[in-house]
């Protein structure tokens, strides 16, 4: 008889899809920013802003999202985020005014990404695996990486031939397409399906839930902001996102156009980023399993930081060898250090990880809109990106020194339970009154 998979492994797929698609939407206004500087004529730090709305409420709605997702459920969750992302970039085909761009792509598109984020990640981890939890952690986050491969080259080529709008559709329609696989496959938790997590040797069902959403993600802030640990991981993480997809995933394309490059050969090359991004992401989660994650944070950051102090030199109307090699090393760096921060998080804070994990996320993603403007800004003043990069490659070296300065510790921070939700009465019964 031929043995079936664990269940596990289908809605991890079902993860991965979701994503992919996340992380492309969120990545296309990369190979927009030009086009929409052209057209309208609003500056370069105007658009950025957009970005920065974007990718502040893509970590900001991150810790909502996982509480929300412990009270309805990750398939309403997850449904509900596509349909936001479908309608926020469908409607950006009718913009004639930068602020229409900040409401559809940064607070409609950034919320329902935001959603999908990567606490995401941890919640279908934490709820379907025992075993092999850092690399089912290091291949959900590499969809991120294979949502830039597969959108950014595919986009550029689109604005390239039909224009921008045209662009925004595919990613409106993609969004909508996602939503009948989730909503047929994605399951909340293995006892909806009668059986245990992966490599779980009984069920040990998740705390009932018994306050609203925003009390739970509220209470694991207030009690893990009370921490070092939780200072040193978001402080390292703001750093990260800042490197990352606030002045890589935004600026990247935008600073190679300035020296001659493609837009599509750039575009290439960050789709590139993403690909070598895969395989990094994947072993980390893998070293993870096996090595302590503050030694992996501390030598992610510190590689980080030597290869983005080197990279204003090596920008060319055409991507020379030395370009290539920056891409390989900077890609299998690009997000490896999510395992190893969704693991500490699990490590520090027990059963409310992927919570705590959503408001380190959402440093992240304050640190990723700080540097989307700031590098904007940079541009528009001096006429080139050169002090960006080497701001990023010395904080970078700072988040290295955050990560080391962990420690190693016996006991879990203790996150209490929000107070029930106040019922009202309906008819004779009484219900919560969120229902």
């Amino acid at each position: 008889m031929t043995r079936r998979p664990h269940p596990a492994w289908l809605v991890a797929g079902v993860a991965f899809v979701a994503l992919v698609g996340a992380a492309g939407f969120r990545a296309t206004p990369a190979v927009m920013l030009h086009p929409l500087h052209e057209e309208f004529g609003w500056p370069l730090a105007t658009i950025s802003a957009s970005v920065s709305v974007n990718l502040v409420l893509f970590g900001l709605t991150a810790p909502f999202a996982a509480a929300l997702m412990e009270k309805f459920g990750m398939r309403r969750v997850v449904a509900a985020a596509l349909a936001l992302v479908a309608l926020g970039s469908g409607l950006t085909v009718l913009m004639n005014a930068s602020w229409q761009l900040v409401l559809c792509w940064g607070v409609l598109v950034g919320l329902g990404t935001g959603s999908m984020a990567l606490a995401f990640v941890a919640t279908v981890t934490g709820r379907w695996f025992v075993k092999r939890r850092g690399l089912v952690t290091g291949v959900l986050t590499a969809g991120g990486a294979a949502g830039q491969l597969v959108f950014l080259p595919l986009l550029a080529a689109v604005i390239e031939a039909n224009g921008w709008r045209t662009a925004a559709l595919i990613v409106s329609g993609a969004a909508l397409a996602v939503v009948p696989l989730v909503l047929w496959r994605l399951r909340d938790k293995p006892s909806d399906l009668g059986v245990t997590a992966y490599g779980a040797t009984g069920e040990a069902p998740p705390p009932p839930v018994t306050g609203g959403a925003a009390a739970r993600a509220l209470g694991a802030l207030r009690a893990a902001a009370r921490t070092r640990a939780f200072w040193l991981l978001a402080g390292g993480f703001a750093i990260c996102g800042a490197t990352t997809n606030g002045l890589v995933g935004t600026h990247f394309i935008p600073a190679a156009h300035d020296h001659g490059m493609a837009q599509t050969t750039a575009a290439g090359l960050l789709a590139l980023i993403g690909l070598f991004d895969i395989a990094g992401t994947i072993a980390s989660g893998w070293l993870t399993d096996r090595v302590d994650g503050r030694v992996l944070l501390g030598a992610y950051y510190a590689l980080r930081g030597g290869s983005l102090l080197v990279l204003p030199s090596l920008f060319a109307d055409a991507a020379g060898p030395s370009m290539l090699v920056f891409v390989v090393f900077y890609g299998l760096d690009w997000v490896a250090t999510v395992p190893p921060t969704v693991a500490l998080c699990r490590e520090y804070f027990g059963a409310a990880g992927p919570v705590v994990f959503g408001w380190v996320f959402a440093a992240h993603q304050v640190g990723a809109a700080v540097a989307a403007t700031a590098a904007g800004v940079v541009r528009d003043q001096l006429g080139t990106y050169a002090l960006a990069w080497y701001v990023a490659g010395g904080l970078s070296i700072g988040a290295a020194v955050l990560s080391l300065l962990l420690r190693r510790t016996g006991t879990v921070v203790p996150v209490p339970a929000p107070p029930p939700a106040p019922k009202v009465r309906v008819g004779w019964r009484l219900r919560p009154a969120e229902e």
